[in-house]
């Protein structure tokens, strides 16, 4: 999700990381949907018990749950049977059953054009991301799927973010053999100098290393460049490590 956010252009401000409960998870995603332009959970949209992501939303913005019926027909053409249900049927009523429709039931706000609220990014995924409150994104926990929705979710956001190379970051990377205590003072001069240019300066130890790393992070190529060109010559690291990279 960072390297998405960067990729994009986009400011990553928070990451919460919160247990399977209804109470935690509708205070959480309200604060944040209030807070931030753009919001994605990660996890409990699945047909257990403790998946109540999709149920703790709906109550935070008091909306209802509802059986979204194209998402059970792509689930049906796309879902593979699992080996342990060889006599499943979509026809006939059953614990396994209603506990697949679970994960079709989303939480609607019937009053919004429905193509707002429920995207299929990938059209080779039963999937949806549901879209709450205009900002919040409802993605599942399982790392693949949660990459491949949200690369797929790119080209709704696009539109959204305005000029995509004006937006772009660059981060060049540089390898310094100095302690962190020896460069202190002139890393933070150089991030005092930069900061109204728009540049972030970091620096990062290397436990058991023999260089240490520090970042540049900005929108100008050449000026970050410059940067790290002058620290070279002034000998504060090496060129060896020197990388930019979008």
């Amino acid at each position: 999700m960072a390297k998405f956010c960067f990729r994009l252009g986009i400011a990553l401000k928070k990451i919460e990381v919160i247990p399977d409960d209804s109470n935690e998870i509708a205070k959480a995603v309200r604060r944040m949907s209030y807070m931030y332009d753009f919001v994605v959970t990660s996890g409990g949209i699945g047909p257990t018990h403790d998946d109540i992501t999709y149920q703790s939303i709906a109550s935070a913005f008091f909306l209802p749950l509802v059986l979204h019926n194209e998402t059970v027909e792509r689930m049906k053409r796309l879902s593979k049977p699992h080996p342990s249900q060889p006599t499943f049927s979509w026809d006939t009523p059953s614990p396994a059953l209603t506990a697949k429709l679970r994960m079709a039931t989303l939480p609607i706000d019937t009053s919004k054009p429905m193509e707002c609220q429920v995207i299929f990014p990938c059209e080779d995924l039963w999937v949806p991301v549901c879209c709450v409150n205009e900002n919040i994104h409802i993605l599942p926990g399982v790392p693949r799927l949660f990459e491949k929705l949200l690369d797929g979710l790119q080209p709704h956001m696009i539109p959204h973010l305005g000029d995509l190379e004006a937006r772009r970051t660059v981060r060049i990377t540089i390898s310094t053999p100095l302690a962190e205590s020896e460069i202190a003072e002139y890393l933070t001069e150089l991030a005092k100098r930069v900061e109204e240019k728009g540049v972030k300066v970091g620096c990062y130890p290397r436990w058991c290393k023999s260089n240490n790393t520090v970042t540049l992070v900005g929108k100008d190529r050449d000026l970050l460049r410059e940067l790290g060109e002058r620290g070279r010559k002034k000998r504060i690291w090496t060129s060896s490590y020197l990388r930019g990279r979008r």
